[in-house]
């Protein structure tokens, strides 16, 4: 006998609510299309998060263009795995939190809510790291202090809501635009080689795997990319379409779904990439490695020739760190919601979590001094990347159950492909592991 689906509607202290957002029966299929976009630019947003900037400047800058492989790799493998979010969502009407608690034992389920936690809180340390890091770079305000001021957005963020989901998904894609077109100048100033970027796109090189360092900076980029928390909240959000819940409305919310986040992450894509190529012309070039922002925040407008180079590095730091508050906090409402049943005020919520990411920042800047962030950014996202598997493994082995997902349930290619991901991520994770305590 199947289970049914939740309505969690009355349970959510967010405005994520299952049908909040009409799409159109009938006219063209390009105005229901136009109802689906929002979601995928909720998701994509934590795929260019401060935590990418340190992965692809760090990577571009030691090694060139020759991890543009990994960043094109971590993309499709999450355009994939969101696209099966997407299909959990829209089929079963459960999120990924949902169901896990539904389907495993309690103590499974808690420890599953542990793990994605720590991701979100991981996620926000890179996100204060971005934010005050923006503010010293603009205003010159101390790192201490701007990490402080970060609690503000708990602020704009609840103002938006009560302003209803589509305003949040407004404000969202409004400073992804931003980003995209200030690394649009930014990439035109610099003059990458063009067979550079051919070639690191599509000719990896193996050395990413047995050079301890590249690795190091390799898995973070596949953490900072594919983000555990991310796989929660789209399940979630694609619930807000108030879609037709036959098979042939379903089908058609899947197909605009995957469209809607396919889309946004090729944006996604190309700002990571940008990073990355940035990093390389600039910086590599020149013989410089670069590890903390602020040191190429520093060095831009020189080895440019243009003081509008580091002003745009900067505003395009300052929207992503915003940017990526908005999907901290809604994963961690619908986390902590979908596995407990717990209903938590957003803005307590969010203030205990941004705490959370403040402390270690505040004494690592205090302890080390502010050069020592740059650091404990990379840190952040090669520990998402460890977390991912407790995230993939559930979503693979629900959407291949068809008492949940009918004639939606994923046939035996895209199973196989999605098990090589996830054997792919435990065997870089572990090679990681061996590297980390043989160098103990």
């Amino acid at each position: 006998m199947s289970a049914s689906p939740e309505q969690p509607a009355s349970l959510l202290g967010t405005d994520i609510v299952p049908g909040s957002v009409s799409v159109p029966r009938g006219g063209s299929a390009f105005r229901r299309f136009l109802a689906f976009l929002g979601p995928g630019a909720m998701v994509s947003v934590g795929y260019i998060d401060p935590g990418n900037w340190a992965t692809s400047l760090e990577g571009g800058s030691r090694f060139g263009y020759t991890l543009l492989c990994v960043i094109l790799l971590s993309n499709l493998m999450a355009v994939l795995l969101q696209s099966l979010c997407a299909r959990l969502g829209i089929a079963s009407g459960r999120d990924l939190a949902q169901s896990c608690r539904e389907h495993y034992s309690k103590p499974v389920s808690v420890c599953l809510w542990v793990m994605c936690e720590l991701a979100i809180i991981a996620t926000d340390l890179a996100e204060v790291i971005g934010t005050a890091v923006a503010l010293k770079l603009l205003f010159g305000i101390p790192l201490g202090l701007g990490a402080a001021i970060t609690i503000v957005d708990t602020v704009v963020l609840l103002m938006l809501m009560r302003r209803g989901f589509r305003w949040l998904e407004a404000f969202v894609m409004s400073l992804m635009a931003l980003i995209f077109t200030c690394f649009v100048v930014e990439l035109a100033l610099a003059q990458p080689s063009l067979a550079g970027i051919v070639d690191g796109f599509l000719t990896p090189d193996a050395s990413i795997v047995t050079n301890p360092q590249m690795l190091y900076i390799a898995i973070g980029i596949i953490g900072a990319t594919v983000m555990p928390h991310n796989l929660y909240l789209h399940s979630a959000l694609v619930k807000t379409r108030d879609f037709e819940q036959s098979v042939r409305g379903k089908r058609e919310a899947l197909r605009f779904a995957t469209l809607d986040s396919t889309l946004s992450l090729s944006l996604a894509l190309f700002v990571n990439a940008g990073i990355l190529i940035l990093a390389a012309a600039v910086f590599h070039s020149a013989g410089r490695t670069v590890v903390e922002i602020e040191d190429a925040y520093a060095l831009l407008s020189p080895l440019l020739g243009a003081g509008i180079a580091a002003t745009l590095f900067g505003v395009a730091l300052l929207a992503s760190g915003l940017n990526s508050t908005v999907t901290a906090t809604l994963a961690g409402q619908i986390v902590m919601e979908g596995f407990l049943r717990v209903r938590m005020k957003p803005w307590i919520r969010r203030l205990v979590t941004r705490g959370l990411a403040i402390l270690p920042v505040l004494y690592v800047t205090q302890v080390y001094g502010d050069q020592s962030v740059g650091r404990l950014l990379i840190l952040s996202q090669v520990v998402l990347s460890l977390q991912l598997p407790f995230a993939i493994i559930p979503l693979i082995r629900f959407v291949s159950r068809r008492d949940w997902m009918g004639e939606l349930t994923i046939g035996w290619k895209i199973k196989t492909l999605t098990w090589a991901i996830t054997i792919l991520i435990l065997v870089l994770n572990a090679r990681l592991v061996m590297e980390v305590f043989h160098g103990l």
